[in-house]
């Protein structure tokens, strides 16, 4: 085994498949979570289960690892900081503090003219009756909230849900005409060093990811503006490691940034099969500053979410050689939690 000892805070199926990259790779990983029936368990020799703030667990954990990574955005900044000042902490928490915010994430991309959709901050309800010109739009939680949780649709200003808790603060954002929805992931490794993989088609349903796919059935100029503005941002934030920029296409092919995620991302588990270099392999590439490896697609893919019981058809299934299976071997099922992912490859017309 490497030397390198990889910290993960987190322990969901971006942890664990974090995990399997690293064990290809011969790096040994911790992992940190606050379930002790975190699936990430499954795949790693070492596992700390408790509450991230408790000083204990903290002093432990950092006692086992070199450099620390984490596989989701929602952790507080002053734990990452706190890590940081021992061990480092990549991507560095000053970017994670950034994004956590979707406000300031916003923001930060319309100063570095890379466009969104239009945007206010809401406090109150009066705030929305005063932003008409928002609507139809989201609301959506400036911090926490994913997979469509702590956002709702606001059709008319007076159609403003009850169940909104204005103790938060949201940000509302105008409705674009959607004709399609993309993504960009992108691993940095230091200044004007990268590798980035093609946009990549994806349909949602119920605000959850349920399809991707490669190649993305857009324009040259999408593509490269797509790829151009991520090369920005992660140049910008001095990004260190694997991160996902969301689009929007409206239907006259304008191109919006959605959001950005400081992490290997859903829509890139096709990377698995699709490419000689996964996005998770590249992350633990960059973070544990190993070689930086050309990365090639392979092949074109289509994945598929398995959420909720849609795990429980799969388990019983057999598969083609073109086709992969993959069970985050989560104990409980429910509705609207991601229990697994199935790719299928293809070679290239």
């Amino acid at each position: 085994m490497s030397d390198i000892t990889l910290g993960i805070i987190g322990g969901g199926q971006l942890g664990s498949l974090l995990s399997v990259a690293a064990n290809k790779l011969n790096i040994n990983t911790v992992i940190f979570s606050d379930d002790k029936n975190s699936p990430a368990k499954n795949f790693t020799k070492n596992f700390i289960s408790g509450n991230y703030d408790d000083e204990k667990l903290i002093k432990e954990f950092l006692s086992k690892v070199n450099v620390i990574t984490y596989e989701f955005e929602n952790i507080p900044y002053k734990i990452l900081k706190k890590l940081n000042e021992i061990k480092p902490v990549l991507p560095k928490p000053e970017i994670n503090k950034l994004i956590q915010n979707r406000y300031t994430e916003k923001d930060f991309l319309n100063k570095n003219n890379i466009r969104t959709t239009r945007y206010s901050l809401i406090k109150d309800e009066d705030d929305i009756k005063i932003n008409d010109g928002l609507i139809p739009g989201l609301l959506k939680t400036c911090t926490l909230g994913y997979d469509g949780k702590g956002q709702f649709k606001i059709d008319k200003k007076e159609n403003i849900s009850s169940e909104i808790d204005f103790t938060k603060e949201y940000i509302l954002e105008k409705f674009v005409k959607l004709k399609k929805e993309i993504s960009v992931i992108i691993t940095r490794f230091g200044h004007q060093r990268y590798e980035i993989y093609e946009p990549i088609e994806n349909l949602h349903e119920d605000q959850i990811l349920k399809h991707s796919k490669i190649p993305a059935q857009i324009s040259e100029k999408i593509k490269n503006q797509a790829t151009n503005w991520a090369t920005i941002i992660a140049e910008e934030l001095d990004y260190v490691g694997t991160l996902c920029v969301e689009y929007f296409i409206d239907n006259k092919d304008n191109l919006y940034a959605n959001e950005i995620a400081p992490r290997v991302h859903n829509s890139g588990h096709l990377t698995i099969n699709s490419h000689n270099v996964s996005q998770f392999e590249n992350h633990i590439r960059a973070v544990c500053g190993l070689e930086k490896v050309e990365t090639k697609k392979i092949y074109n893919a289509r994945m598929l979410n398995l959420i909720g019981n849609d795990i429980e058809d799969y388990r019983v299934k057999s598969f083609k050689d073109n086709e992969f299976f993959f069970d985050y071997q989560k104990t409980e099922i429910r509705e609207k939690r991601k229990m697994g992912h199935f790719t299928i490859i293809e070679k290239e017309n």
